[in-house]
């Protein structure tokens, strides 16, 4: 899999490309109100239960606007918040507080809201099931929402196309099942192959082909439990599709080695978060 890289530099760019879509063309006109010379401590405080994260990112933003700015965390990154929290101190002028408030406010937010929703999955199994996360990530948000998935203790699943071979049902509508799995045994260089079915007799069709895992996709948990008993000699087990807090577990006791999960990055709640003087 592509190495996800989270640096200090890429989260500098990140956040200047974010302070410019909010102060462009003529920077925070509300906030220009107020005198230049107003000191004020504010604290950063969670509305609710979770794990924080994108603490670098309160740092970056407020180093390009302010480098006067002081920034006390009482959290660490990745660490668990009560409803109330004061999870940080920022002390300095006011208005260039007030500026990059919400640029903070919403990175910060993002980023504990995925990784909260990653750990409510993760507490749910057991440590020999993985919760994973998809490709269903905001477009050009991938790296910082995957960085999220792995601080709630969740696992990455391919980064990009070029990561993995993963052959689906529009594939083999496309061509034959044992037809693509050669042509992918070929071509590997040290990739994984994945292949997706839906039920067992497609299951029953491909078990002895060399690829390395199995991906079931909307499989109910009884149907699903055969299916890795069948296969687990085999490959190593996969299930994704209609994946809910409510039957993680039950998903999860099937024996399947991975649980793919779509809504870990595109249907999370966003931590609630405030700044207040």
């Amino acid at each position: 899999m592509a190495k996800i890289i989270l640096s200090k530099d890429f989260i500098k760019g990140a956040c200047k490309l974010a302070l410019n879509e909010d102060l462009y063309p003529s920077g925070d006109i509300s906030s220009n109100l107020l005198k230049k010379n107003i000191v004020k401590k504010v604290k950063l405080i969670s509305n609710q239960g979770g794990i924080i994260g994108g603490l670098e990112f309160l740092k970056q933003t407020y180093k390009l606007i302010d480098k006067s700015i002081k920034i006390d965390l009482k959290k660490k990154e990745g660490s668990s918040v009560k409803k109330g929290e004061t999870i940080g101190i920022i002390n300095g002028n006011i208005k260039n507080i007030l500026t990059g408030e919400r640029v903070v406010l919403n990175f910060l937010s993002h980023i504990s809201g995925i990784a909260t929703t990653t750990n409510q999955f993760v507490k749910k199994v057991s440590k020999k099931c993985k919760i994973c996360c998809t490709r269903k990530t905001i477009p050009n948000l991938r790296v910082i929402q995957k960085y999220a998935v792995k601080l709630g203790g969740g696992t990455n699943h391919r980064f990009n196309l070029s990561d993995e071979y993963l052959i689906k049902d529009n594939h083999i509508a496309s061509l034959n099942i044992e037809q693509l799995v050669e042509l992918a045994v070929r071509k590997k260089n040290g990739k994984i192959i994945t292949v997706e079915v839906d039920n067992l007799n497609q299951l029953k069709k491909i078990i002895g082909l060399k690829f390395d895992r199995v991906l079931f996709d909307n499989m109910k948990p009884k149907i699903l439990k055969k299916a890795v008993k069948l296969s687990k000699k085999f490959y190593e087990t996969e299930a994704s599709g209609g994946i809910t807090i409510k039957n993680i577990k039950k998903i999860a006791n099937t024996g399947v080695n991975r649980v793919s999960i779509g809504s870990l990055t595109h249907s999370f709640s966003s931590l609630d978060l405030k700044l207040e003087i």
